[in-house]
């Protein structure tokens, strides 16, 4: 048996506004690139399959699954984790409307919703009552039941924060 050569490509990224640049195998997965050759953790994994969102980052400004992305795919982005999204420590209006509604509870998902809605955020300052709802959809939380989620979504896009979760929120996604 002769151990097969793993060919590395190099990359050169931009994280949370640092520049790196670093040879990765070509199946390294982004999320596991950020979390052990970036030490940044709170990119969490937690299904490995794209399905409950956690290890959702920005990438160039869109929000993408980070498990189901190749580090070699991200050569030349701009990339956003939670640790990058209040650059200045202070918090955004999306962290604080998750501590104003209460918006999570243990914190596992809570890192890819921030930046999933922060991504949203940006491409739409007003968004719709469906379009967050469609942000939101596809992000598995165990512990909050939705409410105060998407309290903490309509608050952080200028809108009533009344209301419940539609029963659709948290049943999975393709994306």
């Amino acid at each position: 048996m002769t151990s097969a050569r793993v060919r590395a490509e190099l990359i050169t990224v931009t994280v949370n506004g640092v520049p790196h640049e670093a040879a990765v195998p070509g199946r390294l997965l982004l999320a596991d690139f950020l979390r052990d050759r970036l030490g940044l953790t709170g990119t969490h994994d937690g299904c490995a399959h794209g399905t409950c969102g956690a290890c959702t980052v920005l990438v160039d400004g869109d929000a993408v699954r980070s498990c189901l992305m190749f580090a070699a795919q991200v050569d030349g982005s701009h990339i956003t984790t939670i640790e990058g999204v209040s650059p200045d420590g202070e918090l955004t209006p999306v962290q604080q409307a998750f501590q104003d509604n209460h918006g999570m509870q243990c914190g596992f998902c809570t890192p890819g919703i921030v930046c999933s809605l922060t991504g949203l955020l940006a491409r739409d300052p007003a968004p719709s009552e469906e379009a967050i709802m469609d942000t939101l959809n596809g992000h598995l939380c165990r512990c909050t039941g939705y409410q105060n989620i998407v309290k903490a979504a309509r608050q952080a896009a200028g809108r009533p924060v009344e209301g419940s979760a539609p029963e659709s929120i948290g049943q999975g996604s393709d994306r």
